[in-house]
C-alpha cells in the first residue's frame, strides 16, 4: 500500500473518527482498543473466508500490523470499518492462497455459472440470519462451511461480505474495488449455488 494522493471527498465521520485521530496524533497505546473492537469481528470473517481456525488467526494479526502501518493514510472518505475490511480481505485473499487447508480444487468460473437459474430471492437467506456459530446442526455448520469455502472466491467474498457480515451492496463495492453491478450479479450466483447446496436443510428453499 502507499500514500494515497489529495482527495477532495468529504471527511465522513464514525464512531472509530476520534479513536483513530488521537493514534494519528501520537497516543498509539490506544491502537489496543481499536484491536479490541474489530478482532472477533476480523477473527469470524476469517474463519468463513479461509476455514481454518489458525489462517484466520493469521489474518486476524496480519491485518492489524497493516493497519497500524498504514493508519496514517487513512482519510476518513470512507468508514473506518469498510477501509479495515479491505485491508482484511486483501490480506485473507493472500493467506488463502497459500494456505494449505484450502481446496485442492476450486469450482472454476464456468462451471458456477453453467447452472444459473433466473429469478433468485433479493432478501437475505435464511441461513445467513443464523450466526454460524449458533446453528445446532453441526452436518449443516460443515454443509455450509464447506459450500462456502467452495465457491470461487471473488463468489465467497461478496457472499460473505453481504449475507453473513452484513455489509451493504454498496460497500461491499467499495470494500472489493468493484460495481455494484457486478457485486449483484455475483450475489445472486452464490446465492442459487448455497441454495442447491443446502435445499435439503430449510422447508422453504433460501
Amino acid at each position: 500500500m502507499t500514500a494515497a494522493p489529495p482527495s477532495n471527498r468529504p471527511k465522513i465521520n464514525d464512531n472509530d473518527t476520534e479513536l483513530i485521530e488521537a493514534i494519528n496524533s501520537g497516543q498509539t497505546e490506544k491502537f489496543s482498543e481499536l484491536v479490541r473492537r474489530y478482532e472477533q469481528k476480523l477473527y469470524n470473517f476469517g474463519r468463513r473466508m479461509c476455514g481454518d481456525a489458525a489462517d484466520a488467526e493469521d489474518l486476524v494479526q496480519d491485518t492489524f500490523l497493516n493497519v497500524f502501518r498504514y493508519l496514517k493514510d487513512f482519510r476518513h472518505e470512507t468508514k473506518f470499518k469498510n477501509w479495515l475490511y479491505r485491508v482484511a480481505a486483501s490480506t485473507c485473499i493472500k493467506k488463502r492462497r497459500r494456505s494449505k487447508f484450502a481446496p485442492e480444487r476450486e469450482l472454476s468460473l464456468e462451471e458456477f455459472v453453467s447452472g444459473e437459474e433466473p429469478g433468485a430471492a433479493a432478501q437475505v437467506p435464511d441461513w445467513a440470519q443464523i450466526p454460524l456459530e449458533k446453528l445446532l446442526n453441526e452436518e449443516l455448520v460443515q454443509t455450509l462451511h464447506q459450500a462456502i469455502l467452495s465457491l470461487p472466491e471473488q463468489y465467497r467474498m461478496v457472499v460473505v461480505l453481504r449475507d453473513m457480515e452484513g455489509f451493504s451492496t454498496e460497500e461491499t463495492a467499495q470494500i472489493m474495488n468493484i460495481s455494484s453491478t457486478n457485486v449483484k450479479v455475483r450475489l445472486h450466483r452464490a446465492r442459487l449455488f448455497l441454495r442447491e447446496k443446502l435445499k435439503g436443510y430449510f422447508a422453504h428453499g433460501l
